[in-house]
């Protein structure tokens, strides 16, 4: 019980002055439920903002840090340090595995022309700048073991120290490993073979070539010219080429209905929720790369959602704004073209979460809309998110809306950049040693043109996004709010087909399969080859893909993500036919196919539509 008097200060109303200190219990909570709530700072527009000078200042620093909180980065060293200085038994281990490292290096490298390559430490199988005969040479074999024993020795020191939180532990671990990256011999000239070997083949060309690649990529970072590959991967005209039409638009998004490609199409329509971390199109690249494309030529009728690029006027739109002018005014639209018909809704990364949302919400409110839901890499549950969530704590969360806060989105300098960190060794260094060292050119493909193709994410969004999602986990723990009523995925009974990507960084599989014991519903899961975008665009006339799959019924034993592994059988070739196989399984007869539109959209472009361009 509290026994101090609060006075009011000379410029708070009196309405917030006083508690009774000797109110009990009741009395305490009935006196401030009468106070009116001060509003939470991210909720303020930047007129109102009663610390704008500390928002703007963060907001600063967060151009020098790339984003990255440097009091998050401080606190997580600050908790391994002081653990480990009060470990003197480790700190003993720690030095006595350095000691015997470096003298089995110094033996190795005394003998180094009797000793095989890698005689004390070889790279592991995902660590390809190590991978060619080059560096089997002394010295330079000799250099890269000495790295790898570094790499090494920073990992065990790194992890398992008794006492540190999961969290800190995985920041620091994750950014000593950035550091180490950059430290690589391979990317330096003078200590990596292959560079030294093109320099005497060409006569030193690699290095003309490697500058011309380096300000032209300086080029494009600093806007002056256009992005790779754009003149020969044009929205409209090479990539997201399927025929359409927008059919519906609002200040959000267009719809896009696809013309039937074949004579009789399946009564129930697809509906394709991407993200809006991303243009539409991942899903509509080149013609020999496009679902939309596949969809339609297996006769079925296929519908997307184009977002709209938000931009510093949107900074108040919310996350249920995508759900409200996103998922239910498209289903709306679809409906009054296609009465009576049920929708097979597909759910892209982020989009597939926003699905998610919105059919625990319809499944909650009787709306029976959706005859199958399908998620490709999408997270539900998001306690295991992968390294992403490096970036998401209560100082990091802060430190990006402070910088969100000014602007009014998130640039996609700043997106790009931490997707890039959680692949820094295939996205950052080993792109230096190639263009930069080597002076080599990749050949622009469809997917590297889109992934240029960025957007931006409002302010209001974004935060709620990493709050309620990420930080909390609102939607698997029963506390996500739709409508001002908590919604569950318990609730939903429709098939689902939930797809996975083996090497995804964004959304690991592991934390995609959690939906199994999220949702009430027969459950087709698969696990496909590739990573967060290749392994999702997967042209059955691609070579190299495989995948798993098994179906969990709805009242069947749970699997956990190691059994099912064992259990789901592999199949060479793309995942595309078996999944248009199970929606084929899951609708009706072919009949003649839907009008486009409701006849009143002839003011309405074409598809791609306009909001791609934006």
């Amino acid at each position: 019980m509290s026994v101090v008097q609060i006075f009011p200060r000379a410029d708070e109303p009196a309405a917030q002055a006083l508690v009774n200190p000797v109110a009990g219990p009741r009395e305490a909570a009935a006196s401030s439920e009468k106070r009116p709530r001060k509003p939470a700072a991210a909720d303020l527009p930047p007129g109102s903002e009663p610390y704008p000078f500390d928002r703007a200042f963060h907001a600063m620093l967060a151009r020098f840090t790339g984003g990255i909180s440097p009091v998050a980065l401080s606190l997580a060293w600050l908790d391994w340090s002081s653990h480990v200085a009060a470990l003197p038994q480790r700190q003993m281990a720690m030095s006595r595995n350095i000691l015997h490292d470096v003298g089995r290096f110094m033996e190795v490298a005394a003998h180094a022309a009797s000793h095989e390559p890698w005689s004390v430490i070889q790279p592991q199988g995902r660590d390809r700048r190590f991978s060619q005969p080059q560096w089997e040479v002394p010295p330079f074999n000799l250099l890269a073991q000495a790295f790898l024993l570094g790499q090494r020795w920073w990992h065990d020191a790194t992890t398992g120290v008794r006492g540190v939180s999961r969290a800190n532990e995985a920041i620091v671990e994750f950014s000593v490993r950035q550091m180490l990256d950059m430290l690589a011999p391979s990317n330096f000239a003078a200590t990596n073979p292959e560079v030294l070997e093109k320099a005497f083949q060409s006569g030193g060309e690699n290095f003309v070539f490697g500058w011309q690649n380096w300000c032209s990529d300086l080029m494009r970072l600093l806007g002056v010219s256009r992005p790779a590959g754009d003149a020969q991967f044009m929205v409209g005209e090479t990539v997201a080429t399927s025929p359409g039409k927008v059919v519906h638009r609002n200040e959000l998004m267009e719809l896009i209905q696809y013309y039937p490609t074949t004579a009789r199409v399946r009564p129930e329509p697809i509906l394709i929720v991407p993200a809006w971390i991303m243009k539409y199109y991942i899903l509509d690249l080149s013609p020999q790369n496009s679902l939309v494309s596949y969809l339609t030529a297996q006769g079925f009728t296929v519908f997307a959602i184009s977002w709209r690029n938000p931009d510093a006027k949107d900074r108040d739109v919310a996350f249920d704004d995508y759900r409200k002018l996103g998922v239910m005014a498209a289903l709306d639209t679809i409906g009054r073209i296609m009465p009576e018909r049920k929708t097979h809704a597909l759910g892209y990364c982020l989009g597939g979460t926003l699905l998610s949302i919105a059919a625990a919400a319809m499944a909650r409110d009787g709306d029976r809309r959706l005859g199958t839901i399908s998620l490709l890499a999408a997270q539900t549950d998001f306690t295991e998110a992968g390294e992403l969530t490096l970036f998401i704590n209560e100082s990091q969360v802060a430190f990006l809306e402070d910088m969100m806060w000014q602007r009014g989105y998130l640039d996609t300098a700043q997106m790009a950049g931490a997707f890039a960190l959680l692949r820094s060794n295939d996205l950052i260094w080993s792109r230096l040693s190639h263009d930069y060292l080597m002076g080599e050119s990749t050949a622009p493909s469809d997917l590297m043109a889109w992934n240029a193709d960025a957007t931006r994410l409002p302010y209001r969004m974004h935060s709620e996004y990493l709050r309620k999602l990420f930080l909390n986990n609102d939607l698997a723990a029963g506390r996500y709010r739709v409508e001002d009523r908590t919604v569950s995925l318990s609730d939903i009974h429709t098939p689902m087909f939930v797809v996975g990507t083996l090497a995804d960084h964004v959304a690991p599989w592991r934390s995609v399969y959690k939906v199994h014991y999220q949702a009430d519903a027969d459950v087709t899961f698969l696990l496909t080859s590739g990573g967060h975008n290749a392994g999702v665009v997967a042209p059955p006339n691609e070579p190299g893909h495989s995948y798993q799959v098994m179906t969990t019924a709805a009242d069947a034993p749970y699997v956990g993500p190691d059994e099912w592994l064992k259990l789901a059988p592999r199949v060479e070739g793309s995942w595309w036919p078996e999944w248009a196989g199970w929606l084929a399984a899951r609708s009706g007869a072919p009949c003649d196919p839907p009008r486009i539109g409701l006849g009143d959209s002839s003011d309405l472009p074409e598809a791609p539509g306009d909001y791609v361009h934006t």
